[in-house]
């Protein structure tokens, strides 16, 4: 017999950097009330930047130069490195430790929505796209806190160029998986002032593939790939 999984979609709309990591991390807290995953969309009110919960932006930004051109940035409940939220649709996936779909293992959860993203992927742009395999090389250290710089374990990638990242965090209420996926190019002249490495912004510049789709078009396959699964009974 063939059974669908229930999903609640959440739609939040435009919101501040701060504001899509805050409603984020208010549904990891409270996701021991939930019964069905969820799968939530977001999106950015003008230039937005996150960056994961063990990175000081400082370090690796020219903080006054973001500032002058109306950057946004927010600290991700998630770990992970900087993401620029200006060229890409962003989304998020919680999953109760209850539900099926939760598993112990970090790289099961990550696999589990990245199969997904994939599935997504190769019907915007054809047969070509990956998974990063478990066993990838590591990352170089100087591109590590940049998502989008190079391709890591279990990204989707067309040509080893990376189309979507993501971070996760694993609680005992189930785990909050935050994704992005590449829809233009970034701008190299819009970051060079503020990316402190020459050697990072060049990592970005040949490590993204852009998918060029609309945004609508892309959350709506999303939304089918993950709600619309089919589980065998």
């Amino acid at each position: 017999m063939n059974t669908y999984i229930e999903w609640n979609i959440l739609d939040t709309g435009v919101g501040s950097a701060e504001e899509n990591m805050r409603l984020d991390a208010e549904l990891l807290e409270t996701l021991d009330s939930h019964a069905l995953p969820i799968l939530h969309f977001y999106e950015w009110d003008g230039d937005c930047a996150t960056y994961g919960h063990f990175v000081n932006p400082a370090d690796f930004l020219h903080l006054e130069e973001a500032k002058k051109r109306g950057l946004n940035l927010a600290k991700r409940p998630t770990g992970g490195g900087i993401v620029f939220h200006i060229w890409d649709l962003a989304f998020s996936v919680l999953i109760p430790s209850g539900h099926p779909y939760f598993s112990e293992n970090t790289l099961d959860n990550y696999a589990f929505v990245n199969t997904r993203v994939l599935a997504a992927v190769k019907n915007r742009i054809g047969k070509n796209a990956t998974l990063i395999p478990e066993n990838a090389p590591a990352s170089d250290v100087s591109c590590t806190r940049f998502c989008m710089a190079q391709p890591t374990k279990y990204d989707v990638v067309l040509n080893g160029r990376k189309i979507a990242g993501a971070a996760q965090r694993k609680t005992k209420k189930g785990f909050l998986h935050q994704g992005t996926i590449a829809l233009q190019m970034p701008s190299e002249e819009y970051l060079k002032p503020i990316v402190k490495s020459a050697y990072v912004l060049e990592g970005m510049m040949a490590s993204t593939f852009p998918l060029q789709v609309e945004r609508r078009i892309l959350k709506s396959e999303l939304e089918n790939q993950f709600v619309c699964q089919i589980k065998q009974q």
